[in-house]
Formats: structure tokens, sequence, C-alpha cells
């Protein structure tokens, strides 16, 4: 192997899971931190747990409100042109009628 184009390799790297276990890994970073470790993983405890990175659910939900908001615009909105429309042909054709009495 070519000399000093390696990282630098640790043999206790340690790992700390957002339950509280710490234990240590051969790594080339020094320390890591992580979500889910075999301790309290659904797999591993059989217990059901709701893993949310970030609030990527409620990120979801968000967006999709929002486009559903601008659906229902869009079809307020189609429908007001229909009825605004239709009031104005009704409007034309009784000038028309007027005009010609």
């Amino acid at each position: 192997m070519k000399k000093d184009i390696h990282p630098k390799y640790n043999t206790k790297a340690t790992v700390t899971c957002a339950c509280g276990a710490k234990f240590y890994i051969g790594s080339t970073v020094d320390s890591m931190e992580i979500e889910i470790c075999s301790r309290c993983h659904p797999f591993f405890t059989g217990k059901k747990k709701l893993v949310d990175s970030a609030g990527r659910v409620q990120k979801f939900k968000k967006r999709l409100e929002k486009t559903e908001n601008i659906k229902s615009k869009k079809i307020v909105l189609k429908k007001a042109k229909k009825v605004t429309s239709s009031k104005t042909k009704e409007l034309k054709k009784k000038e028309e009628k007027k005009e010609d009495k």
C-alpha cells in the first residue's frame, strides 16, 4: 500500500445513540451520533417506535395540505369563471334584446 494516502483508522471510535447507549467500533472517524441502535431498534426490542427524522412526517403533511388548498382554490376559480361568464352572456343577451326593442 502507498504511504500517507489512507485515512487514519481508529480502533476505538465512540458511537453514541439517541437512547443513550454508547459502544466502540473501528472507524476512520473519532465519534458518531446515531438515532437507532440494536438496543432501541423495534426489530430487536419488539416494541413499536415511530422514528421521525427531522419532522419529515410533518413536512409531508404540510406539503400535502398546501397542494390540496391550491387544488381547491383552482376549482373555486373555475366555478367562479363559469358563473361570471354565464352571467355576462345573460347580460349581453338582455342588452341586445333592449337594443332590438
